[in-house]
């Protein structure tokens, strides 16, 4: 099969690997400094050690897309409408075309999946890939499992085989609202999870946080007419786990130098690298705004990261607030 990835970096150069060793032929997509790069070495800084097989074609002509029956766009979330405007003019109609980015537009708080359905209408399949998936991994065939949503369900069963392998396992659903918004908003809670760690919390701290995160997520999720069950699958649990406690873990570590003191603009900086839970807290507070839901959690990261709260500050009223039922809604 013919496929096609946009996006170079770690995730992305980790899902043409795949796609390659499963037999497909690939296209991968740079922006033209980057291609130029990657033509030369084969190698990209961010996965150290990992060549790209000579069997993967690198270009910077987003009309390599063009004959691809899979295509998959895989750049840091700020990004994504841009790849999708770009491709608009050169994908073949009814191509499945698979957002492995984990996130929400920053600019209007839409969901990837609304932003295709704005950008291309109904000329292609969409498909949202997430789960606990962190490239350093992939690349090193650590067994791991992902879910690829998809109203379309020959769409999610195309992925999910194009994908498949004996390390790589990829599970199906329909729900794409509820895998959109887990793999958003567990970013933000990973952020949180550094914090606690950064101010010298415990165990005890971060079990909680993401427990009443997770209930948070829910409770968006089921505003926005998705399902509770997704968000105790791979796509929500499941990447929540691993961002919040991994060393790879972007997210995190940018919380931790927030909680060591740093603002959020130079714990992004000190990462070297995209945090998408900083895009993602603001995103969850328009949608939060919209449908009228309660997310204390996801509220008080936005303080602490736009508005320069002290993350201190933030847990002891989080902490503080009235005594509520744990089944409650608030």
């Amino acid at each position: 099969m013919n496929t096609a990835v946009l996006g170079a970096g770690s995730w992305g150069i980790a899902l043409a690997d795949k796609l390659f060793e499963n037999g497909h032929s690939v296209a991968l997509w740079a922006k033209p400094e980057l291609c130029a790069e990657l033509t030369k070495t084969r190698e990209n800084p961010r996965l150290p050690g990992v060549i790209i097989p000579d069997g993967i074609r690198i270009t910077g002509e987003i009309e390599a897309a063009s004959p691809a029956e899979l295509i998959i766009i895989a750049p840091a979330s700020y990004s994504v409408r841009d790849y999708m405007t770009r491709l608009r003019g050169c994908a073949r109609d009814g191509a499945v075309v698979v957002c492995a980015s984990k996130g929400i537009d920053a600019a209007t708080g839409a969901r990837f999946s609304e932003v295709a359905e704005d950008i291309f209408g109904g000329s292609v399949r969409f498909v949202a890939l997430s789960g606990p998936t962190h490239a350093e991994e992939v690349e090193r065939k650590v067994p791991t499992a992902c879910v690829a949503a998809s109203k379309d369900a020959a769409a999610a069963e195309l992925t999910q085989d194009a994908l498949f392998s004996e390390n790589f396992r990829v599970y199906t659903t329909d729900d794409v609202v509820g895998v959109e918004i887990c793999a958003a908003l567990k970013n933000v809670i990973a952020l949180c999870a550094g914090v606690c760690d950064g101010l010298g919390f415990g165990d005890n701290t971060i079990a909680t946080l993401a427990t009443r995160g997770l209930w948070e997520i829910t409770k968006l999720v089921k505003a926005l007419g998705g399902r509770s069950e997704t968000v105790s699958g791979l796509a929500g649990l499941g990447d929540l786990i691993v961002t919040c406690t991994s060393r790879h873990s972007r997210n995190r570590r940018a919380g931790v130098y927030i909680g060591e003191g740093y603002t959020a603009e130079a714990a992004m900086e000190k990462v070297g690298a995209v945090v998408e839970g900083y895009f993602a807290a603001n995103a969850a507070r328009l949608l939060a705004e919209r449908r009228s839901v309660d997310m204390p959690i996801c509220a008080e990261a936005y303080r602490v990261l736009y508005e320069h709260k002290n993350p201190r500050q933030a847990i002891r009223e989080l902490m503080s607030r009235g005594k509520k039922s744990e089944s409650g809604e608030n």
